[in-house]
């Protein structure tokens, strides 16, 4: 251990945040390796300054730790020094002066088109059987339908009240963050999944497209997650790559993939600024950087290159 000064933050953490044994461990290891590189510059730990722990990071850095690792660490020393100051230790935080380490942002998950379809295509069941398990496929192809359709939020899709399907309007109004409306277009593929939905559960008199066990209250997203996981496995796709987000992602790339404006994307998707849509480009972008790596023979030449 590092230290009494160390000892004391770990136990304020167990005993005021109730940080959990593996997170304690993980501080008491950072901790560690920082008070070691302080010995080396004849510190102790709890008297570093800027410098030296400007020195640390780059230290770090330069032994190839990730940036997010790198990152932890850091947050470790702030709240350390943190600690210290507040207990009188010493009169100020040194570490409040350091940057975190610029972290990539994580590319979006989505599907390929055919495994979109290998779930639409999950979904087929007897809509005449009346049993609660045809229930289930109704609910989970219609709403599999509008999410890849229309990009919607699973929260807008759920909040969807019966009477937006009145008519024969083929687009739908939904209110989305902050209370915004948009207005999006329904396939007539997803419109008639709903429909079927809707045929099938008017006896229920629910005011919502996607009724709950409640009829007074819509479908929750827990029990959405549950009925998407079951149409994975009965597509044979991992469930761990399933969620909500992850069809609003497919029907992004796909978007873009097949031509759309990313402005017109970017309405669709109800996002309030244009640089949030454009991490689709960015996944375009990789995949077609791994094309080129995969199947040009320059590409695959350099690569030979390097590795002989």
């Amino acid at each position: 251990m590092s230290g009494a000064h160390a000892e004391a933050f770990l136990e304020m953490l167990a005993a005021e945040r109730g940080a959990a044994p593996n997170t304690l461990k993980a501080y008491a290891r950072d901790l560690d390796d920082f008070a070691t590189h302080a010995r080396q510059g004849g510190r102790a730990i709890h008297d570093a300054d800027a410098d030296l722990l400007r020195d640390y990071m780059a230290t770090l850095a330069r032994t190839g730790l990730s940036p997010r690792t790198q990152a932890r660490r850091l947050s470790c020393l702030k709240q350390f020094h943190l600690f210290l100051a507040r207990e009188g230790v010493r009169p100020d935080n040194p570490a409040d002066l350091l940057d975190a380490p610029r972290l990539a942002a994580p590319l979006p998950r989505f599907l390929s088109e055919s495994e979109v379809e290998s779930l639409l295509a999950a979904c087929a069941t007897e809509t005449d059987s009346g049993t609660p398990e045809a229930r289930r496929w109704l609910v989970a192809r219609a709403a599999l339908e509008m999410l890849y359709a229309s990009g919607l939020r699973i929260s807008e899709l759920l909040a969807l009240p019966r009477r937006s399907l009145a008519g024969a309007a083929q687009m739908l109004l939904v209110r989305g963050k902050g209370g915004r409306e948009r207005v999006v277009p329904l396939s007539a593929a997803a419109r008639a999944a709903a429909e079927a939905l809707v045929a099938h559960d008017r006896p229920l008199g629910s005011p919502y497209l996607f009724p709950g066990r409640d009829p007074r209250r819509p479908l929750t997203r827990q029990g959405f997650d549950r009925i998407l996981h079951d149409v994975g496995l009965r597509a044979g796709l991992d469930p761990e790559r399933l969620s909500p987000h992850v069809l609003r992602h497919s029907f992004a790339t796909h978007m873009l993939a097949r031509g759309a404006d990313l402005r017109a994307l970017q309405v669709l998707l109800g996002h309030a600024d244009i640089a949030t849509t454009q991490i689709y480009t960015h996944v375009l972008a990789e995949r077609l950087r791994q094309a080129l790596e995969a199947h040009h023979p320059l590409a695959q030449a350099t690569s030979g290159t390097e590795s002989a």
